[in-house]
């Protein structure tokens, strides 16, 4: 089969590797539809460090090919959406309702549930390997679209948590620090939780576009607005909850100096280097501020809910699949997306 293998810092492209088989507890998806992250983005320049020949890539919608011993309630031929985060549902992190950080079988491990595109090999390719299939693979209710649940894999449930860690109340203003693929989820997410009032916040106009597009209430240029001042006018003494991102310091302080005291920042961004905390905005450890860490949820229930959302109308995630390549043109997609060119929010790749 052909996939996109990782090489070594810059160099990555499809090579033809063997078709993976089922082992005990696992299934293989023939994908028909996959796409590009920000993750990958980070692996391909060296900024996360992954082995060689890894197949890249973590979120996915496919057809069952073959069943593993031990997988049960499923059948070959059925379309399922599986997480970027595949946790084994059996470690105390799993049991516990941490998923995210799966230990594998026992304990807990830091971003353990990450595996495709990171330990294992992920769904840039005709075909993946799920681990751990019997909590994993979530069947894709009739009538809905590749388009319509493929970001649920990773993007939009990830967005979504941002809100959802971040304990958004109804009647809340949320301002959300960046509006790419995520910062665009979280913003939806905050309104999902009942949020009276979400306020954006981007250099780039074609995302603040973006986001008017998609309901974002109020959206801030940080290039000729002061951001904290303008969150202050519009709510009196700052937000109730701001969510970060990026992964930068830049916005990180920014998000940080825009919530009111008592309020929570909730951090999506991937870091990397030192971040710090500047003792004024974070009133000196004394302001009842709460930040909080996510990363994506996963497993077949949080699959199945987000499909639900989908289904019930509550929220269309198609407008942000921007692009369409076929796996053929995976480099030409990676360039796109990694140089946001022509107005790219997500890509969608077509093995």
């Amino acid at each position: 089969m052909r996939a996109t293998v990782f090489r070594g810092v810059g160099d990555f492209g499809l090579e033809d590797v063997e078709q993976p088989r089922a082992g005990a507890g696992e299934a293989v998806v023939r994908v028909t539809s996959t796409t590009i992250c920000g993750t990958d983005l980070h692996i391909v320049r060296g900024e996360y460090a992954v082995k060689p020949g890894l197949t890249l890539g973590h979120e996915m919608v496919g057809v069952i090919e073959e069943l593993g011993p031990g997988v049960h309630g499923f059948q070959s031929g059925e379309r399922v959406l599986v997480g970027a985060i595949t946790p084994c549902g059996q470690c105390s992190a799993c049991l516990s309702g941490h998923l995210s950080q799966c230990g594998h079988g026992t304990g807990y491990e830091a971003m353990g549930g990450w595996r495709l595109g990171n330990t294992l090999n992920g769904a840039q390719a005709e075909y993946v390997r799920i681990p751990s299939a019997q909590a994993n693979l979530a069947p894709v209710p009739a009538g809905l679209s590749d388009e319509q649940v493929l970001l649920l894999a990773d993007i939009a449930s990830t967005g979504f948590s941002g809100a959802e860690s971040g304990g958004v109340r109804i009647g809340d203003t949320v301002v959300v620090l960046a509006q790419g693929p995520i910062g665009l989820c979280a913003s939806l997410g905050a309104r999902l939780m009942g949020a009276a009032r979400v306020i954006g916040v981007d250099g780039d106009e074609s995302r603040r576009a973006f986001a008017r597009r998609l309901g974002v209430d109020v959206v801030l240029d940080p290039r000729n607005q002061d951001v904290v001042a303008e969150v202050r006018r519009l709510t009196g003494s700052g937000a109730d909850v701001a969510i970060e991102a990026l992964g930068a310091q830049e916005t990180f302080e920014t998000a940080l100096r825009a919530l009111r005291p008592g309020g929570t920042l909730s951090s999506l961004g991937v870091y990397s280097g030192k971040l710090q905390l500047p003792y004024d905005a974070f009133a000196a450890g004394l302001g009842d501020h709460r930040v909080v860490t996510t990363l994506c949820p996963g497993g077949k229930e949080r699959m199945r809910r987000l499909m639900a959302v989908v289904q019930s109308g509550r929220v269309d995630l198609t407008p942000l699949l921007t692009h369409h390549f076929a796996l053929k043109d995976i480099r030409d997609a990676y360039e796109l997306f990694g140089q946001r060119r022509d107005g790219v929010i997500k890509v969608v790749i077509h093995p």
